[in-house]
């Protein structure tokens, strides 16, 4: 029988990252990492050796972890994830900060494209005063995210809904989204790890902005008087994106940056009367 050690060590030479051992190592015997420091000499039966070389073999082949275990952390909120739903990452955070700063008391918020519901359960959890509503164009991905709210015990509205078209007649005070931005011809769609995640919530025209200049679009219609409309997009698109408002409907438009520097979250607030 293996002992644990050992098996955390080869496997983590065959990954290249002792983390993603751990947390492959973790999901099949059903552990936390700390775990392993207290019984690193235990063996391994060879079941559970056999399945967890099996979740090994299929990070080797590009597969990302949070598929394999089912699971990604968000805003310290365990979330379900599912190859129906985009991985949710760190930068998004980014996001969820600058909408609670804006987001006024017994204020209304919505998720466009909402995924796993990371985002809306994220500033459902921080504001419980807010009403806090998100759409999906996949049902598949909205069952995800409702389970996650359940599981979570966190109120936000769940909608299936393309962009706006079933939210007619709404107005909200802040409209947020983590939109597909990445351009159709882009390598990383086919290499890595993006490649298993849904085209539909990764890349949009053949600039990566077709969905983004829908959502400029069509949130004038869905803010109130000085709502915010903000929106995550890639390191090299904030420039054009603020150029996409158009001034005479839009004020203050700017871009933030992320932790590394980089443009990450571009908004501006309505200057419809």
């Amino acid at each position: 029988m293996t002992d644990i050690r050992t098996i955390l060590r080869s496997a983590s030479h065959a990954l290249g990252d002792r983390l993603e051992a751990e947390l492959l190592l973790a999901h099949t015997l059903g552990v936390n990492r700390a775990w392993f420091f207290a019984h690193a000499d235990d063996g391994m039966p060879a079941g559970e050796e056999a399945r967890f070389n099996a979740f090994v073999d299929r990070r080797v082949k590009g597969e990302p972890v949070a598929y394999i275990t089912g699971r990604r952390d968000f805003w310290s909120l365990p979330l379900e994830v599912t190859p129906a739903t985009l991985i949710p990452r760190p930068e998004t955070e980014l996001l969820v900060e600058l909408a609670l700063a804006r987001l006024p008391e017994g204020g209304r918020l919505l998720d466009l494209g909402t995924g796993s519901g990371a985002i809306a359960l994220a500033i459902a959890k921080e504001r419980p005063d807010a009403t806090v509503h998100a759409v999906d164009a996949s049902e598949a991905a909205l069952a995800v995210a409702q389970r996650n709210a359940r599981n979570l015990g966190l109120r936000v509205g769940f909608q299936h809904s393309d962009w706006f078209s079933a939210v007619d007649g709404e107005r909200y005070d802040i409209v947020v989204s983590n939109p597909p931005y990445i351009e159709e011809a882009d390598d990383h769609l086919v290499k890595g790890d993006l490649r298993f995640e849904p085209r539909s919530a990764l890349s949009s025209g053949a600039d990566g902005l077709d969905d983004i200049r829908r959502i400029i679009a069509g949130a004038p219609a869905h803010l109130t008087h000085d709502g915010w409309l903000l929106f995550e997009h890639g390191y090299n698109q904030g420039a054009v994106a603020r150029a996409l408002f158009d001034a005479s409907l839009w004020k203050d438009c700017f871009t933030a940056r992320d932790l590394e520097d980089r443009d990450r979250v571009t908004g501006a607030q309505s200057a419809r009367r």
